[in-house]
């Protein structure tokens, strides 16, 4: 039986219906964020370095959660897959501009590649909203 409280949110990720996720899921006080790429609202991917590109991916996770109640203080863990050891610090002071005083738990991790070729991070997060 589906929870009635279920609410999906879904983005400009052409990935989406085609794979069968939504961007984003909020089940009661919870809401799971998938994995955000650097996607632009037409489909593109977002240029530039990965700096940039996590400014992107962390602006689709602010629209997800905001969709469903939620909003950047509510998050309490990240996952960020980056594709080079050598951007931790472009990704990481992104993720720090949009976290700074929340400080989730977060994992960052190097990966062999993404769906994309021209993509250099991918980041997902967990909101928990007071009751």
């Amino acid at each position: 039986m589906a929870d009635s409280s279920r609410r999906n949110h879904s983005s400009a990720s052409p990935f989406e219906p085609v794979y069968a996720y939504s961007r984003a899921v909020r089940v009661g006080s919870r809401i799971d964020v998938a994995g955000c790429a650097p996607i632009e609202p037409d489909g593109s991917s977002t240029p530039g370095d990965a700096g940039v590109q996590a400014a992107r991916c962390l602006t689709i996770i602010g629209e997800a959660l905001e969709a469903l109640g939620g909003s950047f203080v509510d998050v309490v863990r990240t996952r960020m897959y980056i594709t080079d050891a050598a951007d931790a610090d472009l990704v990481g002071r992104a993720h720090g501009a949009v976290f700074g005083d929340i400080r989730p738990a977060a994992t960052m991790l190097v990966i062999p590649a993404l769906i994309r070729p021209e993509w250099k991070v991918e980041i997902e997060a967990e909101a928990i909203l007071e009751k």
